[in-house]
């Protein structure tokens, strides 16, 4: 039988319009390894069984646990619930599960917020001194949308490339405007033999992996949440 963790809320922080980071405790013997996710849902009667996947963006070294999750208020889900959390509320946390995991320096595809397993893969490389050589394309809607954009640059330098496909503002001028599809990854990389992380939409990660085996990425070599 799956065990539950009952947690307290340590605090929360505002990342972007719609973005919030939440620290909690973090039981005795919990570990994960970066990209990973557990379910979780809030110790309220009405709440305790409507459980959501969420990716740690902390680190195991961490003495707590932590996510970064968008609120998606026209739900009226546990998103939109869990915005309004207060410090000291509580949440359900369960096992630790997921696919995406690191394998060696490569090419990260994320959208919007898929990049949740990316950050505590990008963090844990950074403190190790190990994020030379991999290479992030990250696509948003907007600027505003772009989750931890500066430390990403601070991590990843001219190796984290940010794309924006609904952005006609100013302040867009200096970005990418396009699709990652095909033709933008026939553009931007010329090594197909490296591994591939992908996390996004569905349909985006279903297209983008198709896409790669196409251009003769080993199916192996690319990782994703399945």
């Amino acid at each position: 039988m799956e065990k539950e963790y009952i947690v307290k809320l340590l605090e929360t922080k505002q990342v972007t319009h719609d973005v919030k980071q939440f620290r909690v405790e973090k039981p005795k013997g919990y570990v994960f390894n970066p990209g990973q996710a557990t379910d979780v849902s809030i110790n309220k009667p009405e709440w305790k069984e409507k459980k959501n996947p969420f990716t740690f963006t902390g680190l195991n070294d961490d003495p707590f646990l932590q996510f970064t999750i968008k609120r998606y208020p026209d739900h009226h889900g546990v998103t939109d619930q869990l915005h309004q959390l207060n410090t000291g509320d509580e949440l359900i946390l369960h096992d630790v599960w997921g696919a995406i995991e690191y394998f060696g320096p490569g090419v990260f595809l994320a959208g919007g917020a898929g990049i949740t397993p990316f950050l505590a893969i990008f963090r844990q490389l950074h403190r190790q001194h190990q994020a030379k050589g991999n290479t992030l394309f990250f696509s948003n809607k907007t600027v505003a949308d772009i989750i931890e954009h500066q430390e990403l640059i601070d991590i990843l330098g001219v190796r984290a490339t940010f794309i924006l496909s609904n952005d006609d503002t100013p302040a867009a001028g200096m970005y990418l405007h396009t699709r990652i599809d095909k033709n933008f990854l026939q553009s931007q990389i010329t090594d197909f033999q490296q591994p591939f992380y992908i996390c996004g939409p569905d349909q985006m990660v279903k297209d983008l992996g198709d896409t790669l085996k196409s251009l003769g990425a080993d199916p192996e070599s690319v990782v994703f949440e399945k």
